[in-house]
């Protein structure tokens, strides 16, 4: 009931009301990014949603656009800014994905959506995180975020598609809260941000054998 009928109502109206009281920050913030990392401000990435169905992510940029000498973008660790590091520890740089709320891309709750080119590398199992809509937060990021194994991260997506609830949801909610203030679990413990997904050997033979 509250998954078909209520969450999304629930959605809108939390994504609506962030907005409006956000909206002063939202510029402060913009207007900071023009002047110390030039534009654009904004950084739009393709994202796989509900069903795979691949959408437009909104956040504020936190990278600088330096490049090699051959054109090619350097390290996240190398285009990371101390005013960006700043934005992702607070993670301001997700206030810009309420809009994606509200065009019904994202939940406020639900897995994090992650990378297009990681659409192949799922198991089975791994795949029913796309059951629902993504969320701006989720079970993994409040246990552990960037610091938990993909594995683990998956496990605990899979298991909030099993039990989605009211009490579920706000319970993540205030716990999304306590975790911006302490700044925890940003980063992994070997890069900037996450390592890259390249699939799981262990997955890939559960798969085989279930076919």
């Amino acid at each position: 009931m509250y998954e078909r009928h209520f969450k999304r109502t629930q959605d809108i109206t939390l994504a609506s009301l962030a907005l409006l009281v956000l909206s002063p920050i939202l510029f402060v913030v913009g207007v900071m990014i023009r002047i110390k990392l030039g534009g654009p401000i904004f950084f739009l990435q393709e994202r796989p949603g509900k069903d795979g169905v691949v959408f437009h992510l909104i956040k504020f940029r936190t990278m600088t656009e330096e490049r090699d000498e051959n054109g090619e973008l350097l390290p996240d660790d190398k285009r990371l800014t101390p005013f960006g590091q700043k934005l992702r520890s607070l993670s301001i740089d997700e206030l810009p994905s309420l809009i994606n709320i509200l065009k019904g891309d994202l939940s406020i709750v639900g897995p994090r959506p992650l990378l297009v080119e990681y659409l192949p590398r799922y198991s089975v199992e791994q795949k029913r995180r796309h059951d629902v809509r993504p969320g701006l937060t989720g079970l993994a990021q409040v246990n552990g975020r960037n610091r938990l194994s993909w594995e683990d991260r998956f496990d605990l997506d899979v298991h909030y598609v099993d039990h989605i609830t009211f009490l579920g949801d706000w319970k993540i909610i205030f716990q999304t809260a306590y975790k911006v203030f302490k700044r925890d679990g940003i980063s992994s413990d070997t890069s900037a941000t996450m390592e890259a997904f390249m699939g799981s050997d262990v997955n890939e033979k559960q798969d085989a054998l279930s076919r």
